[in-house]
């Protein structure tokens, strides 16, 4: 397992976390022993980052992995967000969001908190309120570090200037099959001293084999990313979910990204995945030969 210092914040983690999606069943049922199980496969891996929200399962994913650290607190960074899908970004329900995630948590502080799905509010309304409360509770000791997620990157970029940030998450955007992060995202995190987070390395299942169910509703996206797939027979292993270790060396050796997030709910995947965080990563002629294949072209 190989580690970084969180940018500027001074968190030393590991360069491969584990995502809390999976652990609250939003990509298909997991039983509370595999969810636990999987946390406790994670750190024993080396594993010390992990990233959950309480929209993962409406709370669960924070619950489980709350259950799973007790009595492990101190191996791990805890990085969650607020507020939940449906409500307003506003000072109070962030407020109240954190507290609630704090106690579903089982923990006294958050490592880092981090603004969720900055698509989902105005930029205005995310300032006077989400990051505002963000601060008042760093001021009080209860979150060490702020953050943003999202996956448009004008939306992004937005947040990113205004130099409050310790980290950006973005996902599906430093991929295989899409790596556009490259063109705005990075450069403006370099410039202000943020820490990038990379979330769904695999591009929500597809470079896996195994599409989130959501996106068996958009054919067309499928059909896209099958087409770009084909394009990687060349990094592509004979056996089942065959360009998986390509996906994942492709992302925990980019020097933008502090932490390449791994989607997990059983033990003996996530151990695998950081099999692959020990520092080898793709060819130079591979790597080259990725980026100029879609270079400029987001798949969604």
């Amino acid at each position: 397992m190989e580690y970084t210092t969180l940018g500027r914040t001074g968190i030393r983690v590991s360069r491969m976390g584990l995502g809390g999606a999976p652990l609250g069943g939003d990509f298909g049922a997991t039983s509370e022993k595999d969810a636990v199980d999987t946390v406790h496969a994670a750190l024993d891996a080396g594993v010390t980052f992990f990233d959950t929200a309480p929209l993962y399962g409406r709370g669960e994913s924070e619950r489980r992995l709350g259950l799973a650290l007790k009595g492990r607190r101190s191996e791990a960074v805890i990085a969650t967000k607020a507020v939940m899908r449906g409500d307003a970004y506003t000072y109070d329900n962030t407020i109240k969001s954190v507290e609630q995630s704090l106690q579903r948590l089982q923990t006294d502080w958050i490592d880092l908190i981090q603004l969720h799905e900055t698509e989902a509010t105005t930029f205005q309304e995310a300032s006077e309120g989400t990051l505002a409360a963000f601060q008042q509770l760093k001021q009080e000791g209860k979150v060490r570090a702020i953050g943003a997620n999202g996956r448009n990157a004008d939306t992004l970029a937005l947040y990113l200037r205004t130099g409050l940030l310790d980290t950006a998450q973005t996902y599906c955007r430093y991929t295989l099959i899409d790596h556009t992060a490259r063109e705005l995202v990075f450069p403006l995190a370099r410039e202000y001293g943020v820490a990038i987070i990379n979330g769904s390395p695999l591009n929500m299942g597809v470079l896996a084999d195994t599409p989130a169910p959501f996106l068996l509703n958009n054919p067309e996206l499928l059909a896209e990313a099958d087409r770009r797939m084909g394009l990687l027979d060349f990094l592509r292993k004979p056996e089942p979910h065959g360009l998986v270790e390509a996906a994942m060396r492709f992302s925990l050796t980019c020097q933008d990204i502090a932490v390449t997030l791994t989607g997990a709910a059983s033990p003996d995947i996530v151990t695998q995945n950081a099999a692959y965080c020990d520092g080898r990563g793709l060819k130079d002629e591979e790597l080259l030969r990725v980026l100029e294949l879609f270079a400029g072209k987001p798949l969604y």
